[in-house]
């Protein structure tokens, strides 16, 4: 595993698409980022601990996080260990990917994500 590129899902690649209808955004890795943000304020655990990364949507970390890649990537390494692991890069990717997918699904299972505005009521609720 490798930090170098950050891989979806099937299941997510489809959610995404649909997530980039209702918002407007065109690029994955800025629905991408809202996921991760969603997904990390949230406490608890992501429930799915294994995703497999089997859709032909894949991009650098680079390009996933672009100009704030340090602040991301401090993050999850604070992640990791308020979740009791090492940051090692195979963890930070884990944790990466897990709370990817779970802030997708969150985004796409929201009835009141209507437009772009419903992800900025998000980030100040």
């Amino acid at each position: 595993m490798s930090l170098d590129n950050v891989r979806l899902s099937q299941p997510a690649k489809d959610q995404l698409i649909k997530l980039k209808r209702i918002t407007g955004i065109k690029n994955w890795n800025t629905l991408c980022r809202w996921a991760l943000a969603l997904s990390l304020q949230d406490p608890a655990p992501p429930l799915v601990r294994d995703v497999t990364t089997d859709s032909n949507v894949e991009m650098t970390w680079r390009t996933f996080a672009g100009t704030y890649g340090d602040i991301y990537l401090a993050l999850l390494k604070q992640r990791c260990l308020d979740d009791g692991q090492e940051p090692t890069e195979e963890n930070i990717l884990h944790t990466l990917t897990i709370h990817v997918h779970r802030g997708i699904g969150h985004l796409a299972g929201r009835q009141d994500l209507k437009n772009i505005g419903g992800l900025i009521s998000l980030a100040l609720a």
